[in-house]
Formats: structure tokens, C-alpha cells, sequence
């Protein structure tokens, strides 16, 4: 075990260890610390723990001191500098006609290096534009160019449930989120109504996947024929997996019934039957295609 505390440096940015060289570092405080840009000033998310030794990134940077009074008043002064710095590069662009976004400008703490972020089609050819910025900045300029995950991330937003966007709030990293999650969920396939405000399948359709697994591993498929505690035979004709009811068809004195019954009612296989020749999964295959055609599926859009 080692001692460690996490630190970001953006907002809902990804955490990273330090050694508070002992330290007593909480939660809610500022630190300095060294990281392969520079010294930059960070806010600690995790205050000091013990955390087994193969989580750390070997070799772990120590914290250099607590934040002070004049450190906050560097890192203001920065976020003032970069709304300049934003302003003058969106002017640079217009200038050489160049086919790319500006997203977002970022100092580091001491001032070694200024990073632009921006999205674009493809490749663009910024050398002249970084000679331009250089000059009018003195000091070491850096292009990035970020996937439409990143820009909303940094940006930020509402999303569909009225909520802040969770990528901007708190989520550190992008997870792995597939069409197969909403049709766990039985949510419509449309693209359009499962994605988010990147254009991406919203990230929120993780969330619920594996309680949405686990009740749907008891529950029998649409179609399949089940036994009930009454005696009747039937197929199901629908399932409420939240419930765990299953409405069956069944035959009672020559006519056709559906009734209502909970799933510890009925006998069925218990393994999951996927109908291969069914109008939804054909409907699924067809957009993981475009999915895959269209890069969807990547975590990195660059």
C-alpha cells in the first residue's frame, strides 16, 4: 500500500495520484505540483489515503507545497489571460482561413505554455498559425485537436433530463456505451433519440445496463411459450422488466386470454433466447453498421 492523494487540474478532469510527502492533505484543498506540462495548480478531490501500490503510475510525483494566497491570485490572473488568449487565436484562424473550431484556451500555472483546443474534420496544417501565436504570446504554443466528446465535455451543457451534462459534472473519464445497451433497456434504436448533445449515444445509457441485465436474465423472451401455476400454457405477449410481470397469451374454453403473472408464476428455460430473424435485431445490426461505419463506437474520436 501506498499513500497517495487525487488531484485534478479541470473541471470533472481526470484524477491523478500524488505523494503528499506527509502531509495531512484534505479534500477541498489546493495544491502545487509538478506534471509533464510544468508546475500547475491543482484542486484535490481525494484527500490522502492508501491505495495498493499497482494503481500508482510509477514514478509518483510529490506534492511541491500547499496553494497559497498568492498562487490563487497566479491562477485568476490566468483565467483572465486566457479569455484574452481565446480571443486573439479565433482572430489568428479568421486570418489564415483555416477550417477548424476553437473550443477552449489553457494556461499552465507558470506561465511555460499556452494550449489551445479545437475540433476539426480532419488533418490541418496550424505550422503557420503556431509561428503567428508565438510571436504574439512569447512563449511555447501547443494545437490540440479533440473528438466532439471532448468539446461537449469541455463546453458543456444541458442535456434531454434537464440536468447539467454529466461529462462536464463529473464524470472523469468517457466509459464504453454501445446500441445493445438500449435495447437492454428496451429503448427505441432511433439514433436520435438515444443520443447526446455530442452527437454521441448518451453516456448516461451505462448507468442502468447491469441492474437492466440481471432483471432481464429472469424474465422469459417476448414469444417464448411458458407454463404458469395454474396449469395454462402460453406465449408471452409482453414483459415489465422493472415489475417483473409477464403478460401471457393463453387458451381458456376456446378463446384466447392474456393474463398477468409474476415471473416466479411461470416455468421457463431461463436462458435468454435471441430471435435472430426478428425485426428489432435486424433493426440493431443495422445501426451498430452505421455505428461502426460512422466511428460511433470509439471513445477517441481522433
Amino acid at each position: 500500500m501506498i499513500k497517495v492523494i487525487g488531484v485534478r487540474f479541470r473541471n470533472a478532469g481526470k484524477i491523478y495520484y500524488f505523494d503528499p510527502a506527509g502531509r495531512d492533505i484534505h479534500t477541498g484543498d489546493h495544491v502545487i505540483v509538478e506534471t509533464a506540462r510544468g508546475i500547475e495548480y491543482g484542486y484535490v478531490v481525494l484527500g490522502s489515503r492508501e491505495v495498493p501500490d499497482d494503481k500508482v503510475v510509477q514514478p509518483l510525483k510529490s506534492v511541491i507545497r500547499m496553494a497559497t494566497r498568492e498562487d490563487e491570485d497566479v491562477e485568476l490572473k490566468n483565467h483572465e489571460k486566457e479569455r484574452e488568449a481565446f480571443r486573439i487565436c479565433k482572430e489568428k484562424i479568421r486570418k489564415h482561413g483555416l477550417q477548424m473550431k476553437l473550443i477552449d484556451a489553457e494556461y499552465t500555472f507558470d506561465n511555460n505554455k499556452v494550449l489551445f483546443y479545437f475540433t476539426a474534420d480532419g488533418r490541418i496544417d496550424f505550422r503557420e498559425l503556431v509561428k503567428d501565436l508565438a510571436s504574439v504570446f512569447k512563449t511555447r504554443i501547443e494545437l490540440r485537436q479533440v473528438g466532439v466528446r471532448d468539446e461537449t465535455k469541455i463546453v458543456g451543457g444541458i442535456g434531454i433530463c434537464g440536468r447539467p451534462l454529466c461529462c462536464h459534472s463529473y464524470l472523469s473519464e468517457f466509459i464504453p456505451v454501445s446500441i445493445k445497451m438500449a435495447k437492454e433497456q428496451n429503448l427505441s434504436l432511433n439514433p436520435t433519440k438515444i443520443s447526446g448533445v455530442c452527437g454521441r449515444l448518451m453516456c448516461c445509457l451505462k448507468n442502468e445496463e447491469e441492474t437492466y441485465e440481471d432483471l432481464n436474465s429472469k424474465l422469459p423472451n417476448v414469444g417464448d411459450y411458458v407454463t404458469t401455476d395454474d396449469g395454462l400454457k402460453g406465449e408471452v405477449h409482453s414483459v415489465s422488466v422493472l415489475r417483473q410481470l409477464v403478460k401471457v397469451i393463453v387458451i381458456t374454453k376456446d378463446e384466447k386470454e392474456i393474463r398477468e403473472y409474476r415471473v416466479d408464476q411461470l416455468k421457463f428455460k431461463p436462458r435468454r433466447r435471441k430471435d435472430k430473424g426478428s425485426v428489432a435485431d435486424a433493426e440493431l445490426k443495422a445501426l451498430e453498421a452505421l455505428e461502426k461505419k460512422e466511428g460511433k463506437s470509439k471513445l477517441d474520436d481522433n
